[in-house]
């Protein structure tokens, strides 16, 4: 063959293989590489303060803000939103810290986590599912960060206002709005090299550095527009089973707006000094979001007097002022915080996320770059962010999937085996995590029972001509019911429509620890945690004939322990 038909060698897979690392529990570089492995000692060095940092700065990033004068768009009242969202961050936390326990412990990161109880093959449904979301997150976030951008140069060359637009009217976006997202993604993109152990210095400094903004917000509200005519005034548009359901609705936003990272919070919490590091995140997430969502809220009920109509994105209505140094200045902080957000909760997620579906081939860096490119343009996020319904409507859909998966890893780690896992195990193939054919069906039954009913709701959500009748409402409550057996006293259709909502069992959490009790996988139990490679081959060997052994008075102990 000439060298004309030659493949360049930079188009060979083995150019771009990674170099395997020793210390793998995996039986080759196909299966692990370094970025996949338990984190070694001397990486791990988030301390307590460093995730106080990590929520106070995600905690006044745009989209919280975003979030909760949405709630005002919507037809609620403060006083109804804010406990949506105060309630939605204490459950987060709740299963944040369950969650992040378990990546504090084994230091191994969520993909190879999931595998435990998953299965080693029906695990790469919940990975797949996380790249595409946090990949649907990263354009979200690069596209608030354009119009940070945009701020930032029409407080500088006003006349960028001016710009001809050569987009049509209905594309949601205007030339001036392409050329800030690019730029935007340019600026974002050098950061994204940085090391999960150096990037919680970002979040530090974010924390420093964006709180004190918000609070001038929040004085400059109160100043212009007095308590008696703006916040404490505002008053709720719905009434009946409308502001019923469109409480739930908020409830759910404010679930799904960091559920994601309820699930793969292992990725960062793997980094942690102990496992009580971390436990702060339970204080601090209700805490942070509330007060931020307040200042939301207030800011933009400001606004609905000075201006006349409910600006809920916060650049909107920086859009309104006249002086252009407290437009810029408040423009760079939302870059400074919606840079740190989309990089550490999207980008560093997904990239985690690939590793574990190209282990050979893709690292962090690598997936990062990754999710730069395809999150970065395969969407149109300025779709999705057209109107205040369709803000919620995505954070609605968000959360279809995430409910059940945090709700399977909880029971299955903390109330099915106790603790008492097999690190090395998850690594491997063939190793006694792989079930049926790499699939534990009990999680499967689990999502199955959970995901499907909230579908229809979904589908409407997206196109309203389509009519899926009361199923609508499972929709608005889609985490909850992700997690949550809901017992309904409610006659759809009819005069009466007030919803009667029993929240009285996860459904998902429920369904997988009741098959695990009464048809228990015995060759995952294990007597004690085991995070050595030869006492994991050791059980492993002796995993059969202790299953066997079991198996009789095992069954006859969870059945009677199952019964009401």
């Amino acid at each position: 063959m000439s060298k004309s038909h030659r493949i360049p060698s930079y188009l060979s897979p083995s150019r771009w293989a990674l170099e395997p690392e020793e210390s793998t529990f995996a039986p080759s570089s196909r299966w692990s590489n370094k970025d996949m492995d338990p984190v070694p000692p001397a990486k791990r060095t988030w301390t307590t303060l460093n995730y106080v940092a990590y929520w106070i700065s995600d905690a006044t990033n745009a989209a919280v803000w975003e979030l909760a004068s949405s709630m005002l768009a919507i037809g609620l009242s403060w006083r109804q939103a804010l406990p949506a969202i105060a309630v939605g961050h204490i459950i987060i936390a709740t299963v944040m810290v369950l969650n992040g326990t378990i990546g504090a412990r084994l230091h191994i990161a969520f993909p190879v986590l999931n595998r435990s109880s998953f299965g080693f093959w029906f695990s790469y449904f919940s990975v797949i599912s996380r790249v595409a979301l946090s990949m649907f997150w990263f354009g979200i976030q690069t596209y608030t960060g354009s119009e940070c951008v945009y701020q930032m140069l029409k407080a500088i060359w006003p006349s960028i206002a001016r710009l001809p637009n050569h987009l049509s009217p209905g594309a949601n976006i205007t030339t001036a709005g392409m050329m800030c997202y690019f730029l935007y993604w340019l600026i974002q993109f050098p950061f994204m090299l940085i090391s999960p152990q150096r990037i919680r210095w970002l979040f530090l400094a974010k924390a420093v550095i964006v709180p004190p903004t918000w609070l001038a917000r929040l004085i400059w509200a109160f100043v212009k527009v007095p308590s008696s005519k703006g916040l404490f005034e505002q008053h709720s548009t719905l009434s009946g089973s409308a502001l019923s359901w469109a409480w739930l609705s908020a409830l759910n936003a404010a679930l799904g707006i960091y559920s994601t990272l309820a699930v793969n919070i292992p990725d960062f919490t793997r980094y942690a000094k102990d496992e009580r590091a971390q436990y702060v995140q339970l204080i601090i997430i209700p805490v942070a979001f509330t007060l931020c969502g307040f200042i939301g809220m207030a800011v933009t009920s400001a606004g609905i007097v000075l201006y006349g109509q409910v600006l809920w994105d916060p650049l909107r209505l920086i859009d309104q002022w006249d002086n252009r140094a407290a437009a810029f200045f408040a423009s760079f902080v939302f870059v400074l915080t919606t840079l740190g957000t989309n990089i550490s909760a999207n980008s560093l997620s997904a990239a985690n996320d690939m590793t574990v579906l190209f282990p050979r081939y893709i690292n962090i860096r690598r997936g990062q770059v990754i999710c730069a490119i395809l999150g970065g343009w395969a969407l149109c996020p300025w779709e999705i962010l057209a109107s205040a319904q369709g803000f919620l409507s995505f954070m609605n859909g968000y959360t279809v999937f995430l409910g059940p998966f945090a709700g399977i890893m909880v029971t299955d780690y903390w109330l099915i085996h106790r603790g008492k896992v097999d690190v090395p195990s998850m690594y491997r193939p063939h190793g006694r995590y792989r079930y049926t054919y790499g699939f534990n069906w009990r999680a499967v039954v689990a999502i199955l029972l959970s995901v499907p009913p909230t579908i229809p709701g979904l589908i409407n959500s997206i196109n309203p001509k389509i009519k899926v009748g009361g199923a609508v409402h499972l929709f608005d409550v889609a985490w909850l019911f992700g997690v949550s057996f809901l017992l309904y006293n409610t006659n759809f259709g009819s005069d009466r429509s007030e919803p009667h909502l029993i929240a009285q069992f996860f459904v998902a959490s429920f369904v997988y620890f009741l098959t695990s009790r009464l048809w228990p996988a015995l060759e995952t139990f294990v007597d004690e945690v085991i995070v050595d490679d030869d006492a994991s081959s050791t059980a492993d060997r002796e995993g059969s004939d202790k299953a066997a052994s079991l198996e009789k008075n095992y069954v006859r102990e969870d059945v009677v322990e199952v019964k009401p």
